[in-house]
């Protein structure tokens, strides 16, 4: 005998699955950039980050630029760390920048998703903070990650207790920095 509920679900999709379906198209276009991204020379990174600035400026929308912004990142991690981005971590950097909650565990590539997001979002020009457990974390991802937001053309800083008022303000400054959830708060 049939199941009514099963036959009806077939038709009717959850929220959650129409909402991956929708975030797997924007991967796809991600992933078809991925053949042009890869013959660009070094040079030409920063140059495509401040093409996105300009057209941010002329009133495209961040949404506009993510596949290709994503691809960029993607690719400068490749070529910097020897690390290339899976699918997942793409769909993890969508949610994030969607302002959604992406939960990850421990090995599937946290630190690398959030540059997705973050670079995306520095692209405005009016500083991203990426909140971390520690100053060690802090410290380490700033550094690490940081040599990918160089390459693309943005700075990247963090902040620690034991920073100096002129340093902090210095990071903060950054494009890109990379604090604790209660030096934000002390700051703030």
């Amino acid at each position: 005998m049939l199941n009514p509920l099963n036959i009806i679900s077939k038709f009717i999709k959850s929220g959650n699955q129409k909402e991956l379906e929708r975030i797997q198209k924007i991967v796809k276009k991600i992933n078809q950039l991925e053949d042009n991204i890869i013959k660009l020379e070094d040079k030409e990174f920063p140059s495509r980050t401040n093409e996105f600035i300009s057209r941010l400026d002329e009133g495209e929308k961040l949404n506009d630029i993510l596949p290709e912004a994503f691809a960029l990142v993607r690719e400068t991690s490749k070529r910097i760390n020897n690390e290339r981005h899976f699918d997942v971590q793409l769909i993890g950097g969508i949610a994030l920048h969607e302002n959604k909650i992406a939960e990850m565990k421990t090995g599937e590539g946290k630190t690398l998703t959030i540059v997705l997001a973050a670079y995306l979002n520095a692209l405005e020009k009016k500083g991203v903070h990426v909140v971390t457990v520690n100053d060690y974390l802090a410290k380490r991802d700033s550094t690490n990650m940081g040599k990918i937001y160089n390459f693309l053309g943005l700075s990247c800083g963090y902040i620690k207790s034991d920073q100096s008022d002129e340093e902090r303000k210095e990071n903060y400054n950054k494009d890109i920095t990379y604090a604790t959830n209660s030096e934000l708060g002390f700051d703030f």
